[in-house]
């Protein structure tokens, strides 16, 4: 009997998909449309198991759909813009596009070793001058809309790689690349105006019905709506020009217990200060040391600066505070400018008692009045406390009640207004790097800043640079600047800094509807086919990338690339778990911890040494820790198939799934079993009873139905056991042996989605007709899903040892047949007869020997 071959087997499948073109997308008014695609790679050069899991869920979806009679579009791409190629290039001494190139093709083979349903005739990159032309101009119609716009601006800035860095980019104060301490530092930039559509953006997450409700917290409260009190203390003596300066505050119930007015080292009087003072200067170059994200502000220490100003208390015209120059405040949240209540601030509080400011309690627990101490005392909004000497005249109110009497209080007096603020501040997406998408401006010395003429694009990155010196190479290029004025035709220079990659991510959904069109879009390509109806990435893109790809889909709609129902464009959304796998670790002579790869280890001892290894177990998969699982070996040694198997089968696709070495050759056994039943059944010419036929016939039906409501609910481990169950059905079952193969032809289109070449492989043995990937997905026979069936336990010397299926109605003598026809029974017996046989029907069959 020969054996499953995925080696043989494999490839002559992924060609007669190839050949046919089967998973080449077309629209079909006549089909419904379904749209599946996953968070396109970083072209990297290797794929991991986690991609493995990645993308056969994808393809899982996308193969049923073809099934169940829809025009499926899941095409491929690669996100290859970024500074890891500028890092390679710098490393390896090759040009970012070379490195780039030869990893695509690396990953690509890799995928298609897969066996993914794949439309590779849609697949670009978005190094792809033709991608990133179309992504200028799409700058230029933004620019037309008024939604870009340039403006000076405090960034995190990389000393070392003379390049802006993402908040995301700063790990613990430094650039994730160079490890240089991030400074602040002030560059003009453009940005998206993404803020103007903040409310629109936070409503419309109520409508993501088919997203996960982490997700869209996540996404609400970074976008973080709030409403508080803008208002001005003024300043007790005129400075540096300035009379007053604005604050905005979430907490203006608590500005009697205010202690002292803060502001940004960025705020314009602090910049006005330091000009003067070189004390002040040298403080705020000191703040600079920090990034700008709010983490960063957080875990830095905080330090604070005396101005010696003063301002009046808009309730107390006598009452003053010092105004302090603090490096946790944010110039681009509110005004830059806060006031401190520490006894109901942790932050401001530890502030207050490193400087020795006043801590004023402005409200106390019902039934613990005790004054701030160490800890600021910040009961929820809505609970209940008590006030001292509110001005309003509250006793007993809980805080969102206090902020309302608050802000009412300010807007009648006249001195502040009620406001509603959000959190999201709009887009920087200039980079200082080469390997991005050109900005596709000019600057001109006549005419300013001036849009480039859509036929002059796409504006190419030059081929010739070297990263010999630090910083951009565009701006040390002797000629690619250089630029007639497309207004005037006069000497101008191009815009040097490249597009965040974030931007060339937050519309390839869109192009993928037409990847080879003159323009970004095609009207009735993305009729439709948009929306994506599935989308499947990693939690970690859960906020940034999915929020910018929301307002790209609205600024495209603006300017008439999308239709006006595609502005939410992912419908669903699933984030998958990761796989992990154990880390193996020995210690070196010197005590510092050496990993292993799971190759050099078997049965918790190191292979070469015999050295037994610490096990971690459930680890994030990580190269410096070595537990990384290669997919090719896994295929090398198991089959593609395999792989895919495992990663569906293990658990919920929503959590985390272990690898292991016993769990892959488990899978391989039953794919291999599976096999087998079908290769026996190619010529075998066997009788059955109608009664085995009908219970087998019924058995389908129940698999048809639970696997695909295991793939309809994203449930894909559930499918994988109800297909398990199946296997041991049709493997015991005693009917026809057609009646078998029609079972082992039910479980190819079954299996077809989890793994595709082996049903292939069984369709073809078992006498499919053409591919198992075109044939209808199975129904189910409603008739044959109703319960009128009951399972028997049978019982050999009072063991349970076996069980049957019999109609509800089935006589004793019926039952009895069946149950002396059974393995374990006929084998107990060894040729002989039971002492005795009691059925007792509906309930359990006792044989005696």
């Amino acid at each position: 009997m020969s054996k499953l071959n995925p080696a043989e087997i494999e490839p002559k499948w992924q060609a007669a998909w190839n050949d046919t073109g089967t998973f080449t997308a077309v629209r079909d008014p006549a089909k419904p449309k379904y749209y599946v695609l996953e968070m396109f790679p970083y072209p990297s050069g290797n794929l991991h198991i986690g991609h493995v899991r990645n993308y056969t869920m994808g393809d899982v979806v996308a193969r049923y759909k073809i099934a169940t009679g829809h025009a499926v579009l899941h095409p491929m791409g690669w996100d290859a813009f970024g500074l890891p190629a500028e890092n390679a290039a710098i490393e390896k001494k090759l040009h970012p596009g070379a490195w780039t190139r030869q990893n695509i093709e690396a990953m690509k083979k890799q995928f298609r070793m897969l066996g993914l349903s794949l439309d590779w005739s849609r697949e670009f990159a978005t190094c792809d001058p033709d991608y990133y032309g179309h992504q200028q101009a799409l700058f230029i119609d933004f620019m037309e809309k008024d939604l870009i716009y340039r403006k000076d601006a405090v960034v995190n800035w990389d000393p070392v790689d003379m390049t802006v860095l993402a908040n995301e980019q700063v790990i613990d104060g430094k650039g994730w690349r160079s490890g240089a301490v991030v400074e602040r530092k002030d560059l003009t930039q453009w940005f998206f105006k993404i803020s103007d559509y903040a409310e629109e953006l936070l409503d419309a997450l109520d409508g993501l019905n088919n997203w996960p409700d982490k997700v869209r917290l996540m996404q609400a409260n970074w976008i973080g709506e709030s409403r508080g009190l803008q208002f001005a203390f003024d300043l007790s003596a005129p400075a540096a020009g300035q009379t007053r300066i604005e604050v905005y505050t979430t907490r203006p119930d608590t500005l009697m217990g205010a202690s002292f007015v803060g502001i940004s080292p960025d705020h314009p009087l602090t910049k006005a200060l330091e000009a003067d003072n070189a004390d002040i200067a040298a403080f705020c170059a000191k703040c600079r040391k920090t990034g700008t994200s709010e983490e960063a502000m957080e875990k830095a220490e905080k330090l604070g600066f005396d101005t010696g100003l003063k301002v009046r208390h808009p309730l107390n015209p006598n009452w003053e505070l010092p105004v302090w120059i603090a490096n946790f405040i944010l110039m681009d949240y509110g005004t830059g400018a806060i006031f401190a209540c520490p006894a109901h601030d942790q932050r401001d509080l530890d502030f207050c008692r490193k400087y020795d400011l006043p801590v004023v309690d402005t409200f106390f627990a019902l039934d613990n009045p005790v004054p701030a101490g160490t800890e600021a005392f910040v009961p929820p909004k809505t609970e209940k406390v008590r006030w001292v000497n509110h001005f309003a005249g509250l006793d007993v109110a809980t805080g969102q009640e206090a902020i309302d009497t608050t802000i009412d209080f300010a807007e009648q007096a006249g001195w502040g207004r009620g406001v509603t603020q959000f959190r999201l501040r709009d887009w920087g997406l200039s980079r200082q790097r080469y390997w991005g998408c050109p900005i596709p401006v000019v600057h001109c010395p006549n005419c300013g800043v001036v849009p480039e003429k859509k036929e002059n694009l796409p504006i190419k990155l030059p081929e010739d640079v070297n990263f010999d010196v630090p910083g951009n190479p565009l701006d040390r290029h002797p000629t690619w600047r250089n630029v007639a004025c497309p207004a005037c035709g006069q000497p101008a220079l191009r815009e040097t800094d490249t597009m965040d990659t974030f931007v060339d991510s937050s519309w390839y959904f869109a192009r993928f509807t037409n990847s080879d069109a003159a323009t970004p879009t095609v009207a009735e390509d993305t009729r439709y086919w948009m929306n994506v109806d599935q989308y499947i990435g990693g939690v970690e893109h859960a906020i940034l990338h999915l929020l910018y790809s929301r307002f790209f889909a609205r600024a495209m709609h603006v300017c008439g690339h999308l239709p006006a129902a595609a502005i939410e464009p992912f419908d669903a959304l699933f984030t998958q778990g990761m796989v992990t796998h154990e880390i193996y670790e020995t210690r070196d002579a010197n005590g510092r911890s050496v990993y292993h790869l799971p190759e050099e280890v078997s049965d918790g001892k190191l292979k070469k040494t015999g050295e037994t290894v610490k096990i971690i177990p459930s680890a994030k998969m990580s190269k410096s820790k070595k537990n990384v699982v290669d997919p090719a070996a896994i295929i090398a040694s198991y089959g593609a198939d395999t792989a895919r198997w495992f990663v569906m089968s293990d658990s919920p696709p929503e959590r985390d799934v272990e690898w292991t070495a016993a769990g892959a050759e488990a899978a391989f056994k039953h794919l291999s079993r599976v096999y087998r039943i079908a290769a026996e059944l190619v010529a075998d010419t066997s009788d059955g009873t109608a009664e085995d036929a009908e219970a087998l016939a019924r058995v389908a039906a129940r698999a048809i139905q639970d696997v695909t409501d295991g793939i309809e609910g994203f449930q894909f481990n559930t499918s994988v056991a109800k297909l398990y169950a199946f296997t041991n059905s049709v493997a015991r079952s005693k009917a026809s042996a057609e009646a078998r193969r029609e079972a082992m032809r039910v479980m190819a289109q079954l299996m077809q989605p989890m793994t595709p070449h082996l049903a292939e492989e069984v369709w073809s043995m078992l006498g499919g007709a053409g591919l198992v990937i075109d044939a209808p997905w199975p129904k189910a026979n409603p008739a044959l899903l109703v319960d009128d069936t009951v399972i028997l336990p049978i019982q050999i010397n009072g063991k349970r040892r076996a069980e049957i299926s019999v109609a509800k109605d089935a006589s004793k003598e019926a039952i009895e047949k069946m149950a002396l026809g059974t393995d374990a029974v006929q084998k107990a017996l060894d040729g002989g007869v039971p002492k005795k046989l009691i059925v007792v029907p509906g309930r359990i069959v006792n044989v005696v020997i």
